[in-house]
């Protein structure tokens, strides 16, 4: 959708899965360390986990997907307008097949780990081919555009496309946390970058528009994307730190647990051979 809900949505949907990255992959991290204080830390405990985030992303997918086709001037799945022989819409059907491609990769998540019927691999090539995809169609949604709405969408392709390379190579190495934090870091930048296009070219509540064909916008922006991906790895600090934190001092308190549990016992045996 060329408004500001049509880039509010899919940085909605990047943003909340970047922050739950940004939760999971150091929990899962610390878990791997510290098996003991983690349930979590079960193979079996994130597959589940993997499961329902495959659940949600073909929901997520699903409801992109509509929105696309029928909001009010939307094209209500019709492709070509015979009447006045032209293509209907193409640019909510471009957001709708990006949609499309997320919402398999959440069937083949869904799949993946809730069975044995695919490599587990699997899930990781979606994702990355769902990502190049989206990459790709934005490649060849800028055609005689202003020149401010070319560079804010030419930004947005260095997270895209960074973020599908980092993807595939998770493939031949599974459970890198520098490549899970990495692609975690594109997904933030990825979503509250859409935010950003949003402001800048649909501004709401009536707020002054932006002039499309000033270099010093230009320049701005491209500032203020530096600064987008340091509010990502901000949060992904914040984030690693308190998930530290929350597992090592459960790890500490399941050993005094467990220390005092000790020493009881053995005042318990000490008694008994003083009987």
């Amino acid at each position: 959708m060329g408004n500001f809900k049509g880039h509010a949505l899919p940085g909605s949907f990047f943003l909340l899965f970047g922050l739950w990255w940004s939760v999971k992959y150091p929990l899962k991290y610390a878990c791997r360390k510290n098996k003991n204080g983690c349930y979590l830390g079960s193979r079996a405990g994130f597959q589940r986990l993997e499961f329902l985030e495959g659940i949600i992303k073909a929901v997520f997918a699903l409801i992109g997907m509509v929105a696309e086709q029928f909001v009010p001037d939307g094209p209500h799945l019709k492709l070509y307008n015979y009447e006045e022989k032209h293509w209907d819409h193409l640019m909510n059907w471009q957001h709708a097949t990006m949609y499309l491609f997320y919402g398999i990769s959440g069937l083949v998540d869904i799949v993946a780990h809730g069975t044995s019927t695919l490599p587990m691999a699997m899930d990781k090539m979606m994702l990355s081919l769902a990502v190049f995809i989206e990459g790709f169609l934005f490649c060849y949604h800028l055609h005689g555009r202003a020149m401010l709405d070319v560079h804010v969408h030419q930004l947005l392709l260095f997270a895209i496309f960074g973020a599908a390379v980092c993807i595939f190579l998770e493939i031949f190495f599974r459970g890198s946390i520098v490549l899970e934090m990495l692609r975690t870091s594109l997904c933030i930048l990825q979503g509250s970058w859409f935010w950003q296009i949003g402001f800048v070219l649909y501004p709401p509540n009536g707020r002054p528009e932006w002039n499309q064909m000033d270099h010093t916008n230009m320049m701005f922006l491209t500032m203020c994307y530096c600064w987008h991906y340091a509010f990502a790895f901000l949060i992904l600090a914040v984030n690693y730190t308190i998930v530290n934190w929350a597992v090592r001092s459960k790890v500490k308190q399941s050993q005094s647990m467990e220390m005092g549990l000790l020493k009881t016992s053995e005042r318990d045996q000490e008694s008994e051979d003083e009987i």
